[in-house]
């Protein structure tokens, strides 16, 4: 027998790691118990990929005991409100990174940046958002492992110093579609999907209340998965705006299945194409049935749409139009910030992602069943 995790020993090295106790609560215990059964579970794996996990998880609870500790040290932050917070969500791969990016050159809001999800504490001040330290390190390592693989952004555009997704944050409770990602693990897929987010989100809502004590601004925060429990994130955020990415779900599902196995590739060393052709649309269908299903409960209006063919085709006129719709005023400097992203940022500049539903068994005709509800009700424009 290869190496084994242990949820314990995981726990245990974080708070030797820290010389700290607090995790702010046991809410994590149990997606960390379930993902551990199901990493050590997932045959095949070789050992210096289970070190990777180990590490990863480690890391996931070093951060949540120094925020839990930054908080600790000033409780005033609590008291703070995050008003009128922007959330994007959808079906993965259905353009919510290039809507977060735009949203997040606007100097009037406030993104959760990678870096500051990758090193959270201390917080950064608004002077210091792109000049701390820790940002320029993030920065100058990303212009070296772009160098040995200039590839890499094609399929996920980021950088050290844009916006990333809430991911970073739901991880430190352990219910997140991210770590899911990183192998087959069927149990942890269904705690994430079925177990109660309200302990991750009351985590997340502290987490942002710290991050903008010393950096305030209107939040702008994007995670696909927000879908899943769109009526649990309006009790700790019920002034949030919420925008639903729109996209052709068959190309949306081809691309969620390329990257799903890009993250197997690097975290297990295999990929099992036939478990993403059925995990992947399954999650594709969940995510838009349970907007649906909410929608129909909260109110049609209280959720915007935004539809991915309009945005590629005119990003700036589209931009305008959806802050009319949110009711926000798109300034000058907006739109100057959003066209220097624009510009730095052309479609194609790291390469073309390819990938084919046949890679995974999949084809239109398959899928369609799965969809007929969510394209009988929006007319989304199809591609390809």
């Amino acid at each position: 027998m290869g190496l084994q995790l242990s949820a314990a020993q995981i726990i245990d090295s974080a708070m030797a790691a820290t010389g700290l106790s607090d995790f702010g609560g046991d809410s994590f215990r149990e997606g960390l118990e379930i993902l551990i059964t199901d990493t050590n579970a997932d045959s095949g794996r070789p050992d210096e990929k289970l070190e990777m996990n180990i590490g990863m998880y480690t890391k996931i609870l070093i951060d949540r005991l120094n925020v839990t500790e930054a908080i600790k040290q000033r409780p005033e932050v609590l008291d703070a409100p995050t008003p009128r917070p922007l959330f994007v969500f959808g079906i993965p791969r259905t353009g919510t990174t290039l809507l977060s990016n735009l949203l997040a050159a606007d100097p009037a809001r406030r993104s959760p940046l990678t870096w500051e999800l990758n090193d959270p504490v201390p917080p950064p001040t608004t002077d210091t958002l792109y000049t701390d330290p820790r940002a320029l390190a993030a920065l100058e390592a990303e212009r070296e492992m772009l160098k040995a693989n200039p590839g890499i952004n094609k399929i996920y555009r980021m950088s050290a110093i844009y916006p990333y997704e809430c991911v970073s944050i739901m991880a430190h409770d352990f219910r997140t579609l991210m770590l899911e990602s990183a192998g087959k693990l069927p149990n942890y897929r269904d705690f994430v999907f079925e177990s109660d987010w309200g302990p991750a989100y009351d985590y997340h809502r502290k987490f942002l209340q710290l991050h903008q004590a010393d950096a305030p601004g209107i939040w702008n925060l994007k995670m696909p998965s927000h879908a899943l429990k769109l009526e649990t994130l309006l009790k700790f955020y019920p002034d949030a705006r919420l925008i639903w990415a729109h996209r052709d779900p068959y190309t949306a599902t081809g691309s969620f299945c390329s990257i799903i196995t890009s993250g197997h590739s690097n975290f297990t060393g295999q990929v099992d194409l036939e478990w993403i052709g059925e995990n992947m649309p399954w999650q594709a269908r969940e995510h838009v049935d349970r907007i649906m299903d909410v929608r129909g409960r909260i109110g049609h209006d209280r959720i915007v749409d935004s539809h991915y063919a309009a945005l590629m085709r005119d990003p700036l006129e589209y931009m305008r139009d959806l802050y009319a719709r949110l009711g926000d005023d798109f300034t000058l400097e907006a739109e100057a910030a959003m066209q220097a992203w624009l510009d730095d940022n052309p479609q194609g500049k790291f390469g073309k992602h390819e990938y084919k539903l046949a890679q995974y068994g999949l084809s239109k005709a398959k899928l369609e069943p799965l969809f007929e509800r969510y394209l009988s009700e929006y007319d989304v424009e199809p591609e390809g």
